[in-house]
């Protein structure tokens, strides 16, 4: 089983974010300015030795990459933001595919969101929205793409590279401009494109257009789980905030009944989640995590995927989803202790495996 580690690229300046949020805006200006809302919540977030990182940095994107593979993740998943031949927050990615390093696997998924003040993919108080155009405008959003397919480290499956959607029931005609990039990219010299939806909150669309699903922890959860008990709402300042149980959550993950009819579905994981950071008290926040209560849900959901569907890749959200409390980087109150988990569990099931 190879973990994926989902990775979000906005820990750099943009001149589209100058202007929505304030000069020199970053992932790390929410995190920041972060306050605990209740006694017991961990905020704010602190990356070990001050690591506000610049993800233009080559070095910063090299230690990464270094560190992800020394505990045990096989690779990088990044968001890639398009909007009608309009892309944000590419450099570091396109750093990343001019100089060939760092040396390490990735592949993309495309988040098609419209980007909103609310941070929660509706589509109110719109600052960029999704236009999916014709095919004219799928074929150059394919030539794009077409670079980083056939680079030696994208990741494939069965020599196909593996590209998520986000939330492909956005798309008007979602289901032609797959087949039009299936067959643009066997015209390029590849035997097709292993395209996977994410399944999470928002509506799923026509899976057997699709060649896999993946389930997006804890989101997919949050909605198509058995949620009694799993939170509790409190009230701040006259505000509803919700406080999720960790340990439930993961209960609910674990016990979900596995898919069927032969599915391909590469199941999900999560460190943690609290999304105040950019929503303050409308976010959620969740309680109970520590690093060996991950170590030992992973290792169960890495046992139960195996035995289920062996599909080969478990996603985890994510490398550093820091504004949403979802991140295996190390930080002041950890250290390293969450990678330290990842990689226990993953030399544990190369073990297990090697004894069968």
């Amino acid at each position: 089983m190879k973990l994926i580690a989902l990775h979000l690229p906005q820990f750099h300046r943009i001149a589209e974010n100058d202007k929505w949020w304030g000069d020199g805006f970053t992932e790390w200006t929410n995190v920041k300015k972060t306050i605990p809302l209740y006694p017991g919540h961990l905020q704010p977030k602190k990356p070990l030795h001050q690591n506000y990182y610049d993800l233009t940095d080559p070095k910063v994107r090299k230690w990464q990459a270094d560190t992800a593979k020394n505990y045990g993740i096989y690779g990088f998943c990044y968001y890639h933001y398009w909007f009608k031949g309009k892309r944000l927050l590419e450099k570091p990615f396109d750093e990343i595919l001019d100089s060939g390093e760092p040396d390490f696997p990735f592949c993309l998924s495309w988040a098609n969101e419209t980007w909103t003040r609310k941070w929660d993919g509706r589509e109110s108080d719109i600052l960029i929205s999704q236009d999916y155009g014709e095919e004219s405008d799928w074929k150059q959003h394919f030539d794009y793409l077409i670079r980083a397919f056939k680079d030696k480290r994208y990741i494939r499956v069965e020599g196909k590279p593996l590209f998520l959607i986000y939330r492909p029931a956005s798309i008007p005609r979602c289901q032609e401009m797959i087949h039009y990039w299936r067959r643009l990219a066997i015209e390029h010299g590849l035997e097709g494109i292993h395209f996977v939806q994410t399944i999470g909150g928002f509506p799923t669309f026509n899976r057997p257009a699709f060649d896999a699903s993946m389930e997006f922890e804890p989101h997919y959860t949050f909605a198509h789980g058995h949620m009694n008990g799993i939170w509790i709402e409190l009230d701040i300042k006259g505000q509803k905030h919700i406080v999720v149980d960790y340990d439930k959550v993961w209960s609910s993950i674990l016990e979900r009944t596995p898919h069927r009819n032969g599915e391909v579905v590469y199941p999900g994981a999560f460190v943690n989640w609290d999304n105040t950071p950019r929503r303050s008290v409308e976010g959620q926040s969740t309680v109970g995590a520590t690093p060996e209560k991950f170590g030992l849900y992973l290792s169960r959901q890495m046992e139960k995927a195996q035995e289920l569907n062996g599909s080969g890749f478990l996603f985890v959200n994510a490398w550093n989803e820091w504004a949403e409390g979802a991140y295996l980087e190390p930080d002041d109150d950890y250290g390293y202790a969450y990678l330290r988990e990842v990689k226990r569990v993953v030399v544990q099931g190369a073990g297990n495996r090697s004894k069968i």
